[in-house]
């Protein structure tokens, strides 16, 4: 083998080697491609317009205080809404087993307008001395309505006062009048 011939042999090993290890180095990596390139090409475009934004040496500091404060302002917002999520999520919770619990128990179930009445007839009127003729009571949606003539002020309060204290009942509206005293109409 003359010298010339060993150059020319060597000169290939070589280059195939070189190759080998370039298809080795670049094997599954082919680069950003042409969308990473815009998508870089963007990034620092806008991180620059932000820099010079910021940066400016007659109004950033203005323009710095201001996104600091809206930032800020952002994230008192988020913190209030979350606030109001969590409470919101913890009363439907605290509701959902509270209704769970009560439908354990028979008697939570709430009473119609017939059973009210009878239980505030059987409540309030089971005093023998009082007078039953002169006491109407109606009920409608748990709203006592107690109508007639009492014989004084002291028995108005107390038949007011026992109607409130039964299960059941919303609210009372009082019409009962004094002897001697005109009924009371309500206009609707």
């Amino acid at each position: 083998m003359t010298l010339f011939d060993r150059l020319i042999n060597r000169a290939g090993e070589t280059a195939g080697e070189t190759r080998r290890r370039a298809e080795l180095a670049t094997r599954g990596d082919r680069g950003p491609g042409i969308g990473g390139a815009i998508a870089a090409g963007i990034f620092g475009a806008a991180a620059g317009a932000a820099a010079s934004f910021l940066l400016d040496p007659t109004r950033g500091r203005s323009r710095r205080a201001r996104l600091l404060d809206q930032t800020a302002a952002t994230v008192r917002r988020a913190g209030r809404h979350a606030d109001h999520v969590f409470r919101r999520v913890r009363a439907d919770v605290t509701g959902r087993f509270a209704a769970g619990r009560a439908s354990l128990t028979p008697d939570t179930r709430p009473l119609d307008d017939a059973s009210l009445t009878d239980r505030v007839r059987s409540t309030v009127l089971r005093d023998a001395t009082f007078p039953k003729g002169n006491l109407n009571v109606n009920v409608e949606r748990g709203i006592v309505v107690l109508r007639g003539e009492v014989p004084d002020h002291a028995t108005r309060e107390r038949l007011v006062a026992e109607v409130e204290a039964i299960d059941g009942v919303w609210s009372v509206r009082d019409l009962l009048h004094l002897p001697g005293e005109e009924a009371v109409t309500v206009s609707a």
